[in-house]
């Protein structure tokens, strides 16, 4: 069956110069040309246009355009297997954002923070306390989410008590959420003390995360449909 842009525009609720850039960016086969350009998509191309739709809202854009170069290789296995990494992904983070949760709690976090007896720590020291890089601390500082004091005689970072308190809290808020920009809208929110909006925003995520897991599962449903369409017509071929 041959079907027109318009059809499955229309079918998929996506506009044709969204096909057009699935095209250009060759996570689509190319489609015959009629003798005035028309193009001429067939059941195998719905299938893509399907898939991409389908798996566009639990792993992203980004991840299609890995993903559907490698279905047209006829790499299926290669392609499961990143779909499979970034399931993992997604359940990583959502065990990320369950323990902040539970160290959000005002007495678990001052619990937290009684165990630091030091009043300065160094860059390395905090790294080794909240379990994030010493790269990240510092591009959080870039983006100007925290700003340590300095040591005046050797110019080193030096972090005390309440910077670690916001470094937990910016730490819990990016294991939930993608942009920086939240981070630093819910830093700005909230005062230095409270942690409140935190937690909200950790709940919101994780609330989040639940809907994109059935996002991702149908995706998935779509997605073992391509491939197996795919595999039967290189069976008949064979």
């Amino acid at each position: 069956m041959e079907y027109k842009p318009k059809d499955i525009a229309k079918q998929l609720d996506v506009g044709t110069s969204a096909m057009r850039h699935y095209e250009e960016w060759g996570i689509v086969p190319p489609p015959k040309r009629k003798p005035n350009g028309y193009r001429v998509y067939t059941e195998e191309h719905l299938a893509y246009f399907q898939c991409i739709r389908a798996l566009y809202p639990g792993f992203g854009m980004a991840a299609v355009r890995k993903i559907m170069p490698m279905i047209q290789a006829s790499q299926f296995k290669e392609a499961l297997w990143e779909i499979n990494k970034l399931q993992a992904e997604l359940y990583d983070r959502k065990q990320q954002a369950l323990q902040s949760l539970e160290l959000l709690q005002p007495d678990q976090m001052e619990h937290f923070l009684d165990r630091q007896k030091k009043k300065w720590y160094s860059i390395g020291e905090v790294e080794r306390e909240i379990d994030v890089p010493a790269t990240t601390i510092r591009h959080w500082e870039t983006e100007g989410l925290i700003t340590p004091k300095r040591n005046p005689e050797n110019g080193y970072r030096q972090y005390d008590r309440e910077d670690i308190r916001r470094l937990l809290i910016i730490r819990t808020v990016q294991s939930s959420v993608f942009l920086l920009k939240t981070v630093r809208e819910v830093l700005e929110e909230m005062g230095q003390h409270n942690i409140a909006k935190a937690r909200e925003v950790t709940l919101y995520a994780l609330s989040d995360m639940d809907i994109q897991i059935e996002h991702q599962l149908n995706g998935m449903y779509y997605l073992h449909n391509l491939i197996s369409m795919l595999r039967e017509k290189e069976i008949q071929r064979s």
